[in-house]
C-alpha cells in the first residue's frame, strides 16, 4: 500500500515521504495512530497545503520530548522481582513494567514508548531505550534486584555473581572461625589435663 508520512518513522523515513508498505502495516499502526495516510492525489495535497502546520507541530513535540529526554536520560528505576540464586528471573520483564517504574519515578511514560529488544529474564543493571518523539530517544537504566539492598549493591557496580561469591566467602569464614572456636576450646581442655603433676598419677 502507498501511503505519505505525517511524521518521521524509523526505518521508513522522513515527514512527507511517500512510501510502500504492508497494507496490514498500514491499517493496523501507521493510519490508526496518524503516522501516515493513504497516498491518494487527495490526500498528497493536502499534505502539502498542511505541511508547514504539521512541521511546526512536529517541532514542538519535538522540543518537549527533548526536555524531558534530557531530564530522563541516565535515570535509574528498580524492579524487585523474585529470581534463583543464579540470577534467572520467574518471569520477565516487560515494557509494561519500566513504563510503570518510570511513571513511579515522576515521568510520564507510556509502555508503547519503551523499546525493549528482548524481555529482561536476568537480575542486573538494564539499559533500555525509551521513544518520545520520532526524532528523540531517552535511555534509562532497569535496576532488577531481589530486594532494595540487592538493588543499592548493584547501584554501586557489583554484579549478582559478585554478591553470591561474597556470600558463600562469609559463609565459609564464619563456618571457619566455629570450627577455631571449637579446635580452640578443645585444646584447651588437653592443656588442663597435660597440667597433672606425676606426683597425683602416682597417687
Amino acid at each position: 500500500m502507498e501511503i505519505i508520512l505525517l511524521e518521521r518513522v524509523a526505518k521508513l523515513g522522513q515527514m512527507g515521504d511517500i512510501v510502500s508498505v504492508k497494507s496490514g502495516y498500514a491499517r493496523n499502526f501507521l493510519l490508526p495512530q496518524n503516522k501516515a495516510q493513504r497516498a491518494s492525489e487527495a490526500n498528497i495535497k493536502a499534505f502539502e497545503t498542511q505541511k508547514a502546520q504539521l512541521e511546526a507541530r512536529n517541532l514542538e513535540t519535538k522540543k518537549e520530548a527533548e526536555v524531558l529526554a534530557e531530564k530522563l536520560n541516565g535515570q535509574q528505576f528498580i524492579v524487585i522481582r523474585s529470581a534463583s540464586d543464579a540470577g534467572a528471573l520467574y518471569g520477565s520483564v516487560s515494557p509494561r513494567d519500566a513504563a510503570e517504574v518510570a511513571s513511579e519515578g515522576g515521568f510520564s511514560v507510556d509502555r508503547k514508548q519503551v523499546a525493549l529488544k528482548a524481555p529482561i529474564k536476568e537480575l542486573g543493571l538494564h539499559e533500555v531505550s525509551v521513544i518520545l518523539h520520532p526524532e528523540v530517544e531517552a535511555t534509562i537504566i532497569l535496576n532488577v534486584a531481589r530486594s532494595q539492598e540487592e538493588a543499592e549493591l548493584q547501584a554501586d557496580g557489583k554484579s549478582i555473581q559478585e554478591l553470591a561469591a561474597e556470600a558463600e566467602a562469609q559463609a565459609e569464614f564464619e563456618i571457619a572461625e566455629l570450627f577455631d572456636d571449637i579446635g580452640g576450646a578443645a585444646s584447651e581442655d588437653d592443656d588442663e589435663l597435660d597440667v597433672v603433676s606425676p606426683e597425683d598419677s602416682a597417687e
